[in-house]
């Protein structure tokens, strides 16, 4: 049993694929040590047709087994599998392994291709193949003009359907309508229809044998062309499948990560294409980060893409449903940003610990704001009804002249209860707030901070405990299986390894004078002011005995 090498990545024991020998024996190590089972052909930044290679039975994802099996198939080809970790399309004519009959076969083509050179590369091979003048078969003459062909096509169902009505009608079994009627006869329409369905159907035999020719003229590249490419790509998919070496080294990006969003003077690195919204939605607010979901379009090119991007450092007030940012690609493609939707959950312990705060006044800000819209709509309706009220009243006295209201005699036993009940409320207010001048006037000044600290600690602290346990299991598993990966083991974005994948602006320290700056109180009245400050202070404790207190 061959013994692979094994390291500890984001919070779990993973394989690390680092030789040749590690390929060849890829079919050793047990599946259940694998971190991915399955991923599709497409959303990655690998070539979709380096993927669709090893991809053998066409259902668009690459699983265990069809990994394994291409691994076997390289290793037979070349005499070492080192070079399989180069990563490039370009390989030595001398690194074919000539025992094998597939590989002899690509090593006499690369001959062919690149003559006396020493090593023959993808470009050359492709160039070869575009190079080669294959003699086409001349397609027919159309019978009619193509956007009367697409007429036919677009009516055939409708002309059919009446015509067939039209024979039903004379045995009196259907009914024709007579404004539905075709403009063509039916022995025209059918030496048409006839016509056109020769035509294409020659076309189609002439372009399938055009095809042949072409196969079989460029069909004994094609497997060096393969070669090729997954040279330059299988290893890649590797560090993604077996283990999530590139995601895991800051030095590089992992195959789903599709560029850079740049948002609110922070860019996040870990981005991923959205295949599924809806399903994203769902299973992505498993992950326990905070993630922003964004429609990126490059209007030049017509390009477009959705994607979602994890934010791990920073705060979260500026960030909103509706922000424009900038997304640049793996190819340094710029787009424009629009975020669409955030799922919510902790970035840093000290954006929890503000957390309740933020939501505590922006609970009082929504009420003050309900309130006061309501009041404004009160007192117009108000106006309204007193300005209805006058303008009748003055239509009656105008009418009555002689008829005066009648003014209701004010009644201070009404009134008396509410005197009573103000009283009883001021009364208590009072009371309760003598309890507590006296019982913080009883505590010596460091229990005074220790009661601070502590009611700050009953206010944030299960946020910050909530937010601590959701920023050690931030998982990028639920994220990936929203776009169809089989994830078989954890993928944890922990304290550390965020703070890496969302960097913030760092500006240098300024000394120049902000033209623009606001006008500043003067030093002295800042003394003036502080001096006072504490003056009041000082009363204020000389009143309620805090200077016997503080032992003063």
């Amino acid at each position: 049993m061959y013994n692979f090498t094994f390291t500890t990545i984001g919070g779990n024991t993973r394989v690390h694929i680092a030789t040749g020998e590690d390929i060849r024996h890829l079919g050793e190590l047990d599946e259940k040590m694998w971190t991915v089972l399955s991923c599709p052909t497409t959303g990655l930044e690998i070539s979709n047709e380096s993927l669709r290679i090893i991809d053998t039975d066409n259902d668009g994802q690459i699983r265990l087994d069809e990994v394994v099996s291409a691994a076997n198939r390289l290793c037979g080809i070349v005499r070492n599998p080192d070079i399989l970790l180069e990563e490039t399309d370009v390989m030595n004519i001398a690194d074919f392994n000539e025992e094998n009959a597939e590989a002899k076969q690509m090593a006499d083509i690369a001959k062919e291709v690149v003559g006396d050179n020493a090593t023959v590369a993808l470009a050359q091979v492709q160039a070869a193949v575009a190079a080669i003048a294959v003699e086409q078969q001349p397609m027919p003459e159309a019978p009619y003009p193509a956007d009367q062909i697409a007429a036919v096509h677009e009516n055939e169902a409708a002309y059919n359907a009446w015509f067939r009505a039209a024979e039903l009608e004379k045995l009196g079994l259907a009914t024709a309508d007579p404004e539905q009627k075709p403009k063509i006869e039916e022995k025209d329409w059918r030496e048409m229809t006839a016509a056109i369905a020769a035509y294409e159907a020659k076309t189609a035999e002439i372009t399938a044998a055009n095809q042949a020719a072409v196969d079989a003229a460029t069909g004994k590249y094609q497997p060096l062309i393969q070669l090729l490419l997954l040279k330059r790509d299988f290893y890649t998919l590797l560090k993604n499948y077996v283990s999530f070496q590139d995601f895991y080294n800051r030095e590089r990006r992992a195959d789903f990560q599709a560029g850079r969003l740049v948002i609110d003077q922070r860019a996040c690195e870990l981005c991923v294409r959205v295949a599924d919204a809806a399903k994203m939605a769902a299973e992505a607010a498993q992950s326990g980060m905070y993630l922003l979901f964004c429609d990126c379009i490059n209007k030049t090119q017509g390009k477009k893409m959705s994607i979602v991007a994890a934010m791990t450092q920073g705060d979260i007030h500026n960030l909103t449903v509706g922000k424009n940012a900038i997304f640049y690609d793996r190819n340094g493609l710029d787009y424009d940003a629009v975020v669409t939707k955030i799922i919510d959950n902790p970035i840093s312990i000290r954006q929890a610990f503000w957390t309740p705060y933020r939501k505590f006044a922006e609970w009082v800000s929504g009420l003050i704001n309900k309130s006061v819209a309501e009041k404004e709509a009160n007192s117009i309706e108000t106006l309204k009804s007193d300005a209805t009220v006058a303008t009748e009243k003055a239509k009656t006295e105008a009418a009555e002249p002689d008829k005066a209201p009648q003014k209701t005699p004010f009644d201070i036993a009404k009134f008396a209860g509410i005197f009573a009940a103000i009283g009883m409320a001021i009364g208590y207010l009072g009371a309760f707030c003598t309890s507590v001048v006296s019982g913080i006037a009883m505590l010596k000044w460091w229990q005074f901070v220790l009661v601070i600290l502590g009611i700050m600690l009953c206010i944030s602290g299960p946020s910050m405990l909530i937010a601590y346990f959701k920023l050690r299991r931030r998982n990028l598993a639920p994220v990936l299986n929203a776009n169809g990966w089989a994830i078989n083991a954890e993928a944890i974005i922990n304290l550390p390894f965020g703070a890496t994948l969302t960097t913030r602006a760092k500006y240098p320290i300024v000394k120049t004078k902000d033209p623009f700056a606001q006008n500043t109180t003067p030093t002295w009245a800042k003394w003036l002011i502080a001096i006072a400050c504490l003056i009041v202070i000082a009363g204020i404790l000389w009143l309620i005995g805090g200077l016997t207190w503080l032992g003063l």
